[in-house]
């Protein structure tokens, strides 16, 4: 099985294709706009400490767009080119029109391999042949007689056949011109009706899916342990086809209440891919070919991450920053800078640089009933100016990096959840294997349990450590009293916790009761 062609651009040259005219006195056509802004929500359903999927992005978009139409007079279709694929045209408001908006559509059946093929069912294409061993080329002319999935049927004088399906000839199919309503860009038109013709400026605005955005967090540990120099970017990633240059962006922290239907996969178009059943050995489907097409190929999403721009600070530069507004019971997060919002690519800008938190680097575990769900590195903080934080955090990854002689090595990585200024901020990293715990029922009784907790340290430094007991309800924990070097036993968010300094290379036991009814 192979691709009957590589992938179609969408700004395909319409030079190259025959497109039937339009009466120009019905039409208003505009192909770009000359301001935009883009502001990028985060997927509601993803955890905002959780990484986005580049391949499946399911947050969306407020685009604004200004655009300077010349209207004709009487019932005329505004068509405004270059809007987002994605588009929600439901979303769609038109402001500035003297007359109003009679009806509005989005033109999403896209000029691609797809759509191509399957419009020209029925009617007529060349058929170009590479014959094998002299690799003479012959043409002819042929009927597409098959839809997009399958094989590729075509009838010629001779009858039908399967094209490029054994006898070692590469086939090709090549299209004189294109069917007039396949639109090269992703359109929005609306119906218009005035007295007069006339040029006005208008406010196109709508969301569009296909993009998403995310914190990343870098924490760089001091040689202390108990401090750390904090960076975080914004990332925001767009798998439109449409690209936004020199957009107003902005992106917005907390979850907006609101339920999509089923979108299904965007504008029409994409890939063909056509099979041959004809003979064991699979033989390739024909290559399709286009007058003069422009080499480019699909675009995926971009692997590298651009960051936007540095302003000049004497001679040191730095990167530019985001700047936080409230919105509602939201956070607005604006660059101060046009960026570009390009299309299937990911972009950083700096959310914040912050020297000196102070953060506290420990060993935790939770205990369901009698049972570990093992041994994680943490880190706790609190979001407040006395510990070098007290603002927002939006969520997202989080990447911790330790000093190891003259360099730094990953230590761990996480997840930073949304955190108001305030709060108490525990970023869970990876399980441990130098830390551990082990749990074991020493004594049964009729309605009780005494479970003996054995913390241990393989490390060649002391290390702090905590345990957490989540009791099932209807039973209540009864410590004992820790002994000398066991640590303390203390209450908090209501339960109970084993807090204890490790010593290096060493173990420390404590026992509790699980009482059924208290």
């Amino acid at each position: 099985m192979r691709r009957l062609f590589a992938f179609l651009p969408l700004a395909l040259a319409l030079s190259a294709l025959a497109v039937v005219p339009v009466r120009a006195q019905q039409i208003a056509v505009s192909p770009a706009p000359e301001a935009v802004a883009v502001s990028v929500y985060r997927a509601p359903d993803r955890d905002a400490d959780t990484a986005m999927t580049l391949d499946w992005l399911e947050g969306y978009a407020l685009v604004t767009e200004t655009r300077t139409v010349a209207i004709p007079a009487g019932r005329a279709t505004i068509r405004f080119e270059g809007v987002a694929a994605g588009l929600f045209p439901e979303s769609a408001i038109v402001t500035g029109l003297p007359d109003g908006v009679r009806e509005k559509n989005l033109d999403a059946d896209l000029l691609s391999p797809r759509s191509l093929y399957a419009r020209m069912f029925g009617r007529t294409v060349t058929l170009r042949r590479t014959l094998p061993g002299s690799g003479k080329v012959v043409e002819e002319r042929a009927v597409i007689r098959s839809g997009p999935d399958g094989a590729a049927i075509v009838q010629t004088a001779a009858g039908f056949e399967v094209a490029d399906c054994g006898g070692g000839t590469t086939d090709e199919l090549v299209y004189s011109q294109a069917p007039a309503d396949l639109s090269a860009r992703p359109t929005l038109s609306i119906e218009t009706q005035g007295d007069a013709a006339r040029t006005v400026t208008l406010s196109l605005s709508y969301l569009a899916w296909g993009f998403d955005w995310q914190a990343n967090y870098v924490v760089r540990m001091n040689r202390d342990g108990r401090s750390a120099d904090l960076d975080a970017w914004v990332t925001l990633a767009s798998s439109d086809s449409t690209r936004f240059a020199d957009a107003e962006t902005a992106v917005i922290a907390g979850k907006v209440n609101r339920e999509d239907g089923p979108r299904g996969d965007g504008p029409s178009g994409g890939e063909l891919v056509l099979r041959c059943f004809l003979r064991p050995m699979l033989a390739a489907p024909p290559p399709v070919a286009l007058p003069a097409p422009p080499p480019a190929p699909m675009v995926m999403m971009e692997a590298d991450i651009v960051v936007t721009a540095q302003r000049s600070m004497g001679a040191m530069a730095a990167p530019v920053t985001v700047q936080r507004e409230e919105l509602g019971d939201l956070k607005l997060y604006r660059v101060p800078v046009p960026v570009t919002v390009a299309a299937n690519a990911q972009k950083q800008v700096a959310l914040m640089r912050k020297r000196g938190v102070k953060l506290e680097a420990l060993y935790h575990a939770d205990i369901v009933g009698t049972d570990s769900e093992g041994v994680r590195q943490m880190l706790r903080t609190r979001n407040r100016k006395q510990e070098g934080l007290g603002l927002p955090l939006p969520g997202g990854p989080l990447a911790v990096f330790e000093p190891h002689g003259d360099t730094m090595l990953l230590a761990g990585e996480g997840g930073m959840p949304d955190r108001a200024e305030g709060e108490d901020v525990e970023i869970m990293l990876s399980g441990s294997t130098q830390v551990t715990l082990e749990t074991e029922v020493t004594a049964r009784a009729a309605r009780s349990q005494t479970v003996r907790l054995t913390a241990r340290n393989a490390r060649p430094v002391p290390v702090r450590f905590e345990a957490r007991i989540n009791h099932y309800p209807g039973t209540v924990v009864k410590p004992e009293r820790p002994g000398r070097g066991g640590g303390a036993v203390l209450r908090k968010d209501g339960r109970t916790v084993w807090a204890v300094d490790l010593p290096a290379n060493a173990e420390v036991t404590w026992s509790y009761r699980l009482v059924e009814g208290g």
